[in-house]
């Protein structure tokens, strides 16, 4: 599977460590979509225009500034944000150089703080998808910035596999689509992690780890994904963890990936589930009245999801597939920095934008198509 090379570099935007309250939005202006001491970020728009050329540096700077202001605004680990930044944004270290350093402190002093509170209240709301990605994104960080591993992600795995339940899978909401609405989401998060952390799982003797770790596994091989949007995810997850699944299902998933992608070079995630089957089906209404709906565009989350896995999957760079997807992401940034994608859940923030933009940024440079900031 191809893997970025490290090379580290100064951080080339501003931490903001101290908390602030957001200055309230004019009367009649939107809210921002991210807001924090200097930093003020509007919602993305549908209309947005398209850059003439891609911008790394615009793209680059909403990731690092989303990401700042999310943690200094709300204090949470966020799957879709600066979770999201930890889990990708590390595998960037040799062309945008190193990551927020303030970034990874703020999930060790997470850790911290949740290595006091009982495993009750580990298990509910939010939390165990918090933990999994905090140990996904520190391994993460270990495997591309240090090359070794660190005692809090040892830490952060151990902790995640005590809330684990029965079946192999971890506690999750059903609202907040796609990374808040089921169980495979999550467990799929925290096999990656198990496989990303360097020598974690090999050097691993715990008895009652090794036990979670096969609940998982078993887990992830006997439960159907619940849509094709899972099925990309468990496939993602076998290609770093490669017993999880033979060659064969391997094979199948990547074919069923592959045969996704629009006319256009790129892929849409309202094609990867129908509306009832993300969570709960609670934002099934809102899904089908979207002016797209019959036609649903490409979008930067999925086009971007599609081009890491198929690369990870040894799918070449120089595939025909992957050129149409490289040309679509090329031509499909918009002006700010960011690639558009609407919102499965409201259309007031639209927070996937956040993963539209750190996907296709990753996948350009596994194809060696991402150019100089």
């Amino acid at each position: 599977m191809p893997r970025i090379a490290l090379i580290v570099a100064p951080l080339a935007f501003a931490s903001y460590a101290a908390a602030a309250a957001p200055e309230a939005a004019p009367p009649g202006k939107p809210e921002p979509q991210y807001q924090f001491e200097q930093i003020r970020i509007e919602v993305p728009r549908a209309d947005e225009p398209l850059a003439k050329t891609v911008s790394v540096a615009k793209a680059q700077e909403y990731l690092e500034q989303g990401a700042t202001a999310w943690t200094g605004h709300r204090k949470c680990v966020a799957c879709h944000t600066n979770g999201l930044y930890m889990t990708v944004r590390p595998a960037l270290a040799a062309q945008l150089g190193t990551p927020d350093a303030a970034q990874r402190s703020f999930l060790v002093d997470t850790l911290r703080k949740k290595q006091n509170e009982a495993a009750s209240n580990l298990k509910r709301g939010t939390t165990p998808e918090q933990l999994i990605y905090l140990a996904a994104g520190l391994a993460e960080w270990d495997r591309h910035v240090t090359g070794k591993l660190s005692p809090e992600t040892d830490e952060a795995l151990r902790i995640m596999f005590t809330i684990q339940r029965d079946d192999g899978s971890w506690a999750a909401l059903d609202c907040w689509p796609p990374y808040e609405s089921d169980s495979y989401h999550p467990a799929t998060v925290a096999a990656m992690a198990v496989a990303t952390a360097p020598d974690w799982l090999a050097n691993l003797k715990d008895e009652a780890t090794l036990a979670g770790i096969a609940k998982l596994k078993n887990y992830l091989r006997k439960t159907p994904p619940p849509h094709d949007y899972g099925r990309v995810l468990l496939l993602w997850a076998a290609l770093r963890m490669p017993d999880l699944l033979d060659d064969a299902r391997r094979r199948e998933l990547v074919d069923q990936l592959a045969r996704h992608q629009r006319p256009d070079g790129g892929w849409s995630i309202r094609n990867f589930a129908e509306p009832e089957q993300w969570g709960k089906g609670n934002r099934a209404e809102k899904l089908r009245a979207e002016p797209e709906f019959t036609t649903t565009p490409s979008d930067g989350h999925m086009t971007g999801l599609a081009v890491v896995v198929l690369r990870e999957a040894g799918v070449p760079k120089n595939d025909p597939r992957l050129k149409k997807a490289v040309a679509w992401l090329k031509s499909n940034q918009r002006e700010s920095g960011v690639w558009w994608t609407r919102s499965l859940n409201t259309d007031k923030f639209h927070f996937i934008t956040y993963s539209s933009t750190a996907f296709p940024l990753l996948a350009l440079a596994m194809c060696d198509e991402l150019p100089k900031p």
